[in-house]
């Protein structure tokens, strides 16, 4: 049976928020009886952007995750709750129920991502229900897909092949696949995100006290903990940078491809990212 879907491109995300506004006005002081109770003005946000910043100083990258209910199918929150409380839908959408699950908090840390929040005013446990209530009305999408003005946030109701055949063509992921849940909020360019940066400038010394950029040198990485080497080109301003570096810590060595000739320009330990400053051939 096709089920719903949420496809997140976080290279698309610039943290405008409008998800997070369009369903905190969905959802403050309204009752959707069957599908939620009504979350309070402020401090209850069921869906949350996270920010992650990469390297430092001068040369810093930053990206926005939007998160949410994930959906899982197999969702220890729904294991949590066997009287109902929270259960899954057959369209793949997992709900709360606002009459079963009054007073249970402890259903709250039954979400290993932590998107189930607590509404003190209620006494209920609520997550992101996909705006359920809108797509049984007959929308095509939630509230905080229609917001985005980017299209970083896409729903779909697919087929389990369809679904899978997509999320292998376009190398989508998940938020913690070591958890097993199976979630149906899947990213884009997520493990570029999560991964850290190594970056740097290059320059010459003039001889008269100034240092010149150099345009169009090609940089290589060996990296300890990966396999072979990377190579990179500097821009205008001599600046470049490495995406994608998996490991927590490793050592590296940099190199410099110049008029034939190879220099290492830095070696050293490693942890996270980390912005090399400026570097001379």
């Amino acid at each position: 049976m096709s089920g719903w879907a949420l496809i997140i491109d976080v290279s698309l995300c610039i943290n405008c928020r409008n998800c997070v506004i369009a369903t905190k006005d969905e959802y403050a002081g309204n009752t959707f009886p069957g599908y939620s109770a009504p979350q309070p003005p402020e401090g209850l946000e069921t869906i949350r952007v996270e920010r992650h910043v990469r390297g430092e100083g001068s040369l810093v990258d930053v990206t926005y995750i939007p998160q949410a209910c994930n959906h899982c199918d197999n969702a220890p929150c729904v294991k949590a709750a066997p009287d109902g409380a929270i259960y899954k839908r057959p369209d793949g959408v997992v709900m709360i129920d606002p009459v079963k699950s009054r007073g249970r908090r402890d259903l709250v840390k039954a979400c290993p991502y932590g998107m189930i929040e607590w509404n003190e005013q209620e006494q209920v446990p609520q997550n992101w229900n996909f705006d359920a209530h809108l797509l049984d009305a007959g929308w095509k999408e939630p509230r905080c897909a229609q917001a985005c003005p980017t299209k970083a946030i896409r729903a779909l109701k697919a087929e389990p092949e369809q679904l899978q055949d997509m999320v292998e063509k376009e190398h989508l992921s998940v938020i913690h696949p070591e958890f097993c849940t199976k979630p149906r909020v899947f990213y884009r360019n997520l493990d570029d995100a999560l991964s850290h940066l190594v970056a740097g400038n290059v320059c010459e010394d003039m001889g008269d006290g100034r240092l010149r950029n150099l345009e169009g040198v090609e940089v290589v990485l060996y990296d300890s903990a990966a396999v072979g080497e990377r190579t990179t080109t500097t821009d205008h301003f001599g600046d470049f940078r490495f995406s994608g570096v998996t490991a927590q810590s490793s050592r590296i060595e940099l190199r410099v491809r110049k008029d034939g000739t190879e220099k290492v320009i830095a070696s050293r330990e490693r942890t996270g990212s980390v912005n090399l400053g400026t570097l001379l051939v």
